[in-house]
C-alpha cells in the first residue's frame, strides 16, 4: 500500500493517513475485506509514531470504514449507514462550499470539479 504523507503540511499526519486510506478505497486500490498493515509496520514504513497510526485507525473505525480484528488487524469494512454518510457529507460540504463562495467560485465550477473527482473513482 502506498501512503504519501506531506510532513510539511499543516494538516495533522493522522488526518492525512485517514484521507489516504479513504482515497485508496474510493479508487479501488483498497477493497472490502483487505487487511491494512499493522500499526507498527505502517509506522515504520512511513516513518511516523505508532500512536499516530493508532489514532488514524481509531478514527477510521469510528467512521465505520475499518474494523479491528484480533487475528487480521485493521480490515476494510465499510458498514456506515448511507443516510448517515450523506448527512456527514452534507455538513462537511456546507463548510467547503461556503469557503468556495467566499472565493467567488461558481456553482458551475463546483460541478466541474465534482465530475472530475468522480471520474477518478471509476
Amino acid at each position: 500500500m502506498i501512503i504519501e504523507i506531506d510532513f510539511n503540511s499543516e494538516e495533522a499526519i493522522y488526518v492525512q493517513l485517514c484521507n489516504q486510506i479513504i482515497l485508496g478505497i474510493a479508487t479501488a486500490r483498497l477493497q472490502e475485506g483487505d487487511s491494512l498493515p499493522s500499526v507498527r509496520q505502517l509506522a515504520d514504513e512511513i516513518g511516523i509514531n505508532m500512536h499516530t497510526v493508532n489514532k488514524a485507525y481509531t478514527v477510521l473505525k469510528q467512521e465505520g470504514i475499518i474494523r479491528l480484528d484480533r487475528r487480521r488487524g485493521a480490515v476494510i469494512a465499510i458498514d456506515m449507514d448511507k443516510l448517515q454518510a450523506l448527512e456527514d457529507m452534507k455538513r462537511q460540504l456546507m463548510v467547503v462550499l461556503a469557503k468556495g463562495r467566499c472565493k467567488n467560485i461558481t456553482k458551475e465550477e463546483v460541478y466541474e470539479l465534482v465530475d472530475e473527482i468522480f471520474e477518478e473513482y471509476r
